[in-house]
């Protein structure tokens, strides 16, 4: 993987290699339209129609992607809750482990890609009532990790889940 800073981090003369994890996780939840179906699903949008009418989407890419999502375990159906044929979508454990990467997107979003002055709507920590503390990457013993204190590893098969 490339470094882009130069700085540290990531060995610059390796190309990015189809195992990267990266990379996989881009490829399945990486479009713009997928990050903001599951953006909705984590705020409670449950059926087709929500997610349709919340994103202004065209149906076939919006089934398209649910379909994905489902293949993949990010998502799974069940049926409705009032009873009728129509199915909803909920976040599997799979899918709910994505809730970091969302909320980090959010918090770069909210530094630098919202205007100052703008009105937008934090997510709010229901326990203190206050906006999430932004999202850092720690050590075990609880310090900031920065990108130059990290490498690549060796290649290691990755552990059953």
């Amino acid at each position: 993987m490339v470094d882009p800073g130069g700085e540290g981090g990531y060995d610059t003369d390796e190309a990015v290699p189809p195992t990267c994890p990266v990379m996989r996780t881009a490829d399945l939840v990486g479009d713009r339209w997928t990050l903001l179906i599951l953006r909705d699903a984590f705020t409670g949008t449950r059926r087709f129609s929500q997610f349709q009418r919340s994103l202004g989407i065209a149906k076939n890419i919006l089934s398209n992607r649910l379909t994905r999502l489902v293949a993949a375990g990010v998502l799974r159906t069940e049926p409705g809750a009032d009873g009728t044929s129509y199915r909803a979508y909920a976040l599997t454990d799979k899918g709910l482990e994505l809730f970091d990467l969302i909320v980090a997107l959010r918090q770069w979003g909210e530094r630098h890609a919202i205007e100052p002055g703008t009105s937008y709507r934090p997510l709010i920590d229901t326990r203190t009532g206050e906006p999430l503390a932004p999202i850092t990457c720690v050590r075990p013993d609880g310090t900031p990790l920065r990108h130059a204190e990290t490498r690549l590893g060796d290649p290691r098969p990755m552990a059953a889940r």
